[in-house]
């Protein structure tokens, strides 16, 4: 699935913009603070349905402005144009449309491309909380194999009724007496999530350390699932919650399970989250997102764009060529810089540029597109 315009009114600073995108890789740039960073957020929106920078939706919208309206064309591998469509005024729920049609969830939709960005902040997957990295692997997951994303809201749904009934019981207002039944159905949907991440993880490994060689990430770079539970099915996790009561009863919450797990990227057998440089976790997540492409290319036929923002600033030439070449060799690709210069290849004729100035964004071969 290939993007091939980006339409959007009234998102962050810019009024109007109309963009056509590259079958390969698009170099956005532009000096700070132009609006590139913008351009990207706005793509991902339309192919999403939500922001990729702030939980706070209503700062997409423009100063001044009531409401914003993302549009983003896409063609399928038939040959065939698709249309989405986001509009989001603040206080109202949102309005997403595929070819016309409302529907609830852009990511059901299989007319939208799947997403993968990269942002400054993302670091934060390495060296931040492993909530952040078990969301992460979750939403591959689901990337791989869209129906078992039902799991992990099974499972979800079923810690939360564990979570209140053990409020209840703590507080003298339930009996221990149908902790079992949740304990069984938590177990149920757990090994089954637990099997899905680390089914994904087998599938990440070894082009993730292929990817951080190719990076330059020096070392033997390893990617591994680490449960919290040793449970070899349903009825043994069921067992391991139930000797936990006493424990998170007092707690007041489920202190076990796959909500507890942790996606671990190392290098030579040390965590980087604790004993990576700055660079070295970048690297990481960049060869993770690659590696992801990769998966995805294979088990679903069509590799995801790749949003990726300032990327190249901190890497040096020789690692900018082995990343620019990897993303000219497979799939779609968008990539901000301040410097045309940084991005190796940028200037021959497989290659879109667009140039953001001030709000307004111009191609190669156009003249602006935007005011």
């Amino acid at each position: 699935m290939l993007v091939s315009r980006l339409r959007l009114r009234d998102f962050r600073g810019y009024a109007a913009v109309e963009v056509r995108l590259g079958a390969g890789l698009t170099v956005v740039h532009g000096p700070n603070g132009a609006g590139k960073t913008n351009l990207l957020e706005a793509l991902y929106f339309g192919c999403t349905g939500r922001s990729c920078r702030t939980a706070n939706e209503r700062e997409v919208v423009r100063f001044g402005a009531q409401a914003t309206r993302v549009e983003v064309s896409t063609r399928d591998p038939d040959g065939r144009d698709h249309e989405l469509a986001v509009g989001f005024q603040p206080g109202e729920p949102k309005r997403m449309r595929v070819d016309g049609a409302q529907v609830e969830r852009l990511t059901d939709a299989p007319a939208r491309p799947l997403v993968s960005v990269f942002l400054p902040d993302r670091l934060e997957l390495v060296k931040g909380p492993p909530a952040l990295r078990r969301s992460h692997l979750d939403q591959v997951v689901a990337a791989i194999w869209p129906a078992r994303a039902e799991v992990r809201r099974q499972y979800s749904q079923a810690l939360v009724q564990r979570n209140a009934l053990l409020t209840r019981i703590r507080a003298g207002r339930a009996s221990r007496a149908s902790l079992p039944a949740w304990d069984a159905e938590l177990a149920r949907h757990g090994i089954a999530l637990r099997d899905h991440r680390a089914a994904a993880v087998e599938l990440l490994a070894a082009p993730f350390t292929a990817a951080a060689v190719e990076l330059g990430l020096t070392g033997e770079a390893t990617l591994r699932y680490r449960p919290r539970s040793a449970a070899a099915d349903a009825e043994a996790l069921a067992a391991e919650l139930a000797e936990r009561f006493e424990a998170d009863l007092e707690r007041g919450f489920t202190s076990h399970g796959p909500h507890r797990d942790d996606l671990v990227l190392a290098r030579d057998g040390r965590e980087l989250r604790a004993y990576g440089s700055q660079g070295e976790q970048r690297m990481a997540v960049l060869a993770l997102l690659l590696a992801e492409r990769d998966v995805l290319a294979e088990e679903r036929g069509a590799p995801p764009l790749l949003l990726l923002d300032d990327v190249m600033s901190e890497l040096d030439g020789g690692r900018r060529g082995l990343l620019a070449d990897r993303l000219g060799a497979r799939g779609q690709a968008l990539v901000t810089t301040t410097d045309l210069g940084h991005v190796p290849g940028s200037d021959t004729s497989g290659v879109t540029r667009l140039l953001v100035v001030d709000g307004t964004v111009s191609g190669d071969d156009e003249e602006a597109l935007a005011a």
